[in-house]
């Protein structure tokens, strides 16, 4: 078995050399450089191997380049360590460096933290005892599911969510020019294709393989969320059923779930069913999408769709429209970060709404163009622009002043 010496000295090479890393461009480092100089901690979660560690290692190069001594920085990873404490780490690498943590200014980053037992008091305990040591965090799940975690370092912490790649960022990892779109039209339908297929995961840019990219996903994210992260965090016994659940989702993306109806087809109790679905939202496993309203007290109240973060290989490799239709639709969610749908007695029907600055109905349309939901909610909500996602046309109506924007999906998630 690895000891913690062997460890800190295998993975923290810019000790003993000049430390060089492969990056390519994404775009929430700009944002996580802005808060480096800053006390608080900073946290980043998100789904397992969407590269939560190479942007720890990225801040270590800059760190270095901005002349900080390398030999104070410090990265453990708790992948295969869950029963020690950081402050055995910390001793550890006194010993090992000849350091005294108390002098000088450190960085201390620690991944894969939420392995370790009562994470949250350690790390309160060290930020408030070494003002000189700056702390960065990962988890692959929210570090913040339980109101302890939040309480504890509330007011210490900044948090960043790291998303699976965006079409713009694999164009990057490809080092392909988009830019003029028109140009390149062609070009990126079937680069958009094959993002598609990757499902966002940076280890998978190039491939195509449909058996490697199922192993992939099976092996390297599912299993080890299902069958290791979910039963430690949660205390789960019996992950059969929150498996089977999964899958469900995974080959029907974007469901509406009656809770009490899908209960009693798991022979579950409606409030576990509640549970399992939220154990899957803070893994990062799904979606939820909530019923748009103004009125945030009818959000609450009303249909919830869910969504997989990671959807059914097979049903990705189908090639009949319907199949082709779920997953660009599926695609499009998870791309704009969708919080809410629209759907309203009548069952007229809004994919996504944005809400952040404005109100944003977006349909989405991978074959037949079809604006009837979207108007309907353009009117019910006074709405004057509306978009609809294709997969190949584009153009625009005008239709009683109100406007409807037709794009491809390439050409929107390139905007």
């Amino acid at each position: 078995m690895t000891t913690i010496k062997e460890a800190l000295i295998d993975s923290n090479p810019w000790w003993a050399k000049e430390f060089k890393l492969e990056f390519k461009e994404r775009d929430i480092y700009p944002e996580i450089k802005k808060y480096l100089k800053l006390s608080q901690i900073i946290a980043l979660t998100g789904l397992r191997r969407v590269g939560k560690t190479t942007l720890m290692l990225k801040i270590v190069e800059d760190t270095i380049k901005n002349g900080f001594v390398s030999k104070n920085i410090i990265y453990f990873s708790f992948d295969e360590f869950r029963e020690i404490e950081i402050r055995k780490i910390m001793k550890e690498y006194e010993e090992l460096m000849e350091k005294n943590l108390k002098e000088e200014k450190y960085l201390l980053l620690l991944d894969e933290i939420q392995k370790l037992n009562n994470w949250e008091d350690q790390i309160k305990r060290i930020y408030d005892t070494f003002k000189n040591i700056k702390i960065i965090i990962s988890g692959s799940e929210s570090l913040f599911i339980k109101r302890k975690a939040k309480e504890t370092l509330a007011g210490r912490i900044f948090e960043f969510k790291i998303e699976p790649l965006s079409f713009k960022e694999f164009l990057y990892f490809k080092n392909i020019k988009f830019k003029p779109i028109r140009l390149y039209e062609r070009e990126l339908i079937k680069l958009f294709n094959e993002f598609t297929l990757i499902q966002g995961f940076p280890e998978l840019v190039g491939i195509k393989d449909k058996n490697i990219i199922k192993k992939y996903i099976k092996e390297s994210i599912v299993e080890k969320i299902i069958y290791r992260d979910i039963p430690k965090i949660f205390k789960i016994k019996d992950i059969t059923i929150i498996e089977s659940l999964l899958n469900i989702l995974m080959e029907e993306p974007g469901q509406i779930i009656e809770i009490s109806k899908l209960a009693k087809e798991l022979k579950i109790s409606r409030q576990t069913l509640s549970n399992y679905l939220t154990y899957l939202k803070e893994s990062f496993l799904i979606r939820k999408l909530y019923n748009f309203s103004r009125n945030r007290r009818k959000v609450e109240r009303k249909l919830r769709k869910y969504y997989p973060t990671i959807i059914s290989v097979d049903l990705l490799f189908r090639e009949d429209d319907f199949s082709k239709s779920k997953v660009f639709e599926w695609l499009l969610v998870n791309q704009l970060k969708a919080e809410f749908f629209w759907r309203d007695v009548y069952k007229n029907e809004v994919d996504i709404i944005l809400s952040n600055k404005k109100i944003m109905p977006i349909e989405i349309k991978y074959g037949k163009i079809d604006i009837k939901g979207l108007l309907v909610f353009m009117n019910k909500f006074e709405i004057n622009k509306g978009y609809i996602v294709s997969y190949k046309i584009e153009g625009s109506k005008r239709i009683n002043k109100k406007t409807i924007i037709i794009n491809p999906a390439f050409k929107f998630l390139l905007r």
